[in-house]
């Protein structure tokens, strides 16, 4: 548990949260085919505040990077091939996103990584990307997956910027954004 909390804190200071301490608190339970231990992660995100339970006080945004940061730890002692995040951006903006992003793109030079997203940071670093539209056809909800190439992606970086207004300064933003994020070495 302490070499486990340990990377896990390592990862988490990466992610923008140095100041996180995380603790396992383990208490016996009656013997069941999942053993006798109950474990129970804890945590402080704030430097002076004791550790309370992970479940009870982190936010959507730190439990995004938790979920990243104990997935990234784990997939070095696992089998699995193939990591899903849904929305692992989740209350996280700006700097921090910036860095989930580097975190996932890492993580995919060693897993297949597949992420839904509505960041552009996080968009940016994939190797493949695709565009998914939900419309509504006689009373049914459709899905439309549309695989995106160099100019698809731009535009759709540009969305994600400006939202429908996409302008020829979202598009150069997005396009900047894109080569920055292709010259990193990794990718999703």
């Amino acid at each position: 548990a302490e070499r486990f909390t340990a990377r896990v804190m390592e990862e988490l200071a990466f992610l923008d949260m140095p100041s996180v301490t995380l603790t396992v608190r383990r208490r016996e339970k009656l013997l069941s085919p999942d053993g006798i231990d109950e474990l129970e992660l804890y945590i402080s995100t704030n430097v002076g505040e004791e550790p309370r339970s992970l479940a009870k006080i982190a936010s959507g945004g730190e439990l995004a990077r938790i979920m990243l940061s104990v997935k990234n730890v784990m997939a070095g002692r696992d089998d699995i091939g193939t990591l899903i995040f849904d929305e692992v951006d989740t209350g996280v903006s700006g700097r921090a996103a910036q860095k989930v992003a580097e975190k996932l793109a890492d993580v995919a030079g060693r897993k297949q990584v597949l992420c839904v997203t509505h960041l552009p940071q996080i968009a940016a670093m994939a190797d493949t990307h695709f565009r998914i539209a939900k419309t509504e056809r006689d009373g049914r909800t459709y899905t439309q997956v549309t695989p995106l190439d160099r100019e698809g992606r731009i535009r759709e970086l540009a969305r994600l910027h400006g939202g429908e207004n996409v302008t020829e300064t979202t598009l150069a933003s997005a396009a900047e954004q894109l080569d920055a994020a292709s010259n990193y070495k990794g990718g999703l």
